[in-house]
């Protein structure tokens, strides 16, 4: 398996997503320029220029038409991906840290730090058909949880919403309400702050990492846990296989201590783990810091990973992976 390294950011990689159909990977870093590759051979096929800060998440549409961009410049753009042309800008009074397209991308939701006096916020905008009715009024806003909320999701059928942050609290809100419906239990779930969440393909799970050194699958349905895989390191990110039952996780120390140790040492590899045995099957070294960002491709036989290095690494599997038995 070797991998394609995509070099074309200049900054640390916050966040990797494919499109639907597994041929575009999206990535953001914190050198305000989001980028768009091919996803089979890591060619760089454009840029998305505009924003004005660090770049921290972003989501395609269904159809592949459109992308959304989460920035600290306190902004979300709306892009036209064939073009790169910006179709509209969000703007709020404090960073914008997740965003997440509905299921028919009609809706999108996104999160705001707390900055300046201002709490943290969960807000849901609608998307209009065309960027020229776009208004940028919120549907829904949801304030409540202390710290910052690092991910917000949309849960099954568009019900609900999926929030987790720096109070390592996991909460499912009523999407239309905006009402508290569950929360993660203090005990079994993480301890530190909750660093990522990545929902399974057809929504009926999702895996979260964490700074307390493991990531938790749960029921997003009932927040049931249903397993824990345990690290030797704060994780930054993780992803669900959507074709075998394996989950990929990534890490490394906090971003502060990479250069007091050995590269050896920061243990900066995505790891394997069986998804239901919670055993680890292998690990896929390279970075030279910290993993920020893991993605696997929706037909599962490629995955990538970004990280503090400014690099993301394009990995195909080789058939021996497919028949690998636990």
């Amino acid at each position: 398996m070797r991998p394609i390294l995509m070099k074309g950011h200049e900054r640390p990689l916050t966040f990797l997503k494919y499109n639907r159909e597994g041929d575009l990977l999206f990535s953001c870093a914190k050198d305000h320029t989001p980028t768009v590759w091919f996803a089979d051979d890591g060619q760089r096929l454009g840029t998305y220029r505009g924003h004005n800060g660090a770049v921290w998440c972003c989501d395609v549409s269904r159809d592949s038409t459109r992308l959304i961009t989460g920035s600290a410049d306190q902004t979300v753009k709306l892009w036209d991906v064939q073009t790169g042309t910006q179709l509209y800008s969000f703007n709020f009074n404090s960073p914008a840290r997740s965003v997440d397209f509905s299921i028919g991308d009609k809706l999108v939701v996104i999160t705001t730090d707390p900055f300046m006096g201002n709490p943290s916020t969960i807000q849901v905008k609608s998307i209009a058909p065309h960027p020229s009715d776009q208004t940028s009024d919120s549907v829904l806003t949801i304030k409540g949880p202390q710290g910052r909320i690092n991910r917000a999701v949309w849960g099954p059928l568009n019900k609900t919403i999926i929030s987790a942050g720096e109070d390592s609290v996991i909460r499912i809100w009523d999407s239309e309400t905006g009402q508290l419906l569950k929360e993660s239990d203090k005990e079994s779930g993480h301890q530190k702050t909750i660093s990522s969440l990545c929902m399974s393909a057809d929504k009926s799970h999702f895996l979260t990492g964490s700074g307390d050194k493991s990531a938790k699958l749960w029921d997003s349905r009932s927040l049931t846990l249903l397993k824990t895989y345990v690290m030797d390191r704060p994780v930054n990110a993780c992803a669900i296989s959507p074709l075998l039952d394996h989950v990929v996780i990534g890490g490394g120390q906090e971003a502060v201590n990479v250069t007091m140790t050995d590269r050896r040492a920061g243990k900066f590899e995505a790891k394997f783990y069986h998804k239901i045995l919670q055993e680890e099957i292998g690990g896929v070294k390279g970075h030279f810091g910290p993993i920020n960002a893991l993605a696997f491709n929706p037909d599962g036989r490629s995955f990538s990973s970004g990280g503090e290095d400014g690099y993301v690494r394009l990995h195909h599997f080789d058939p021996e992976y497919f028949s690998i038995r636990m």
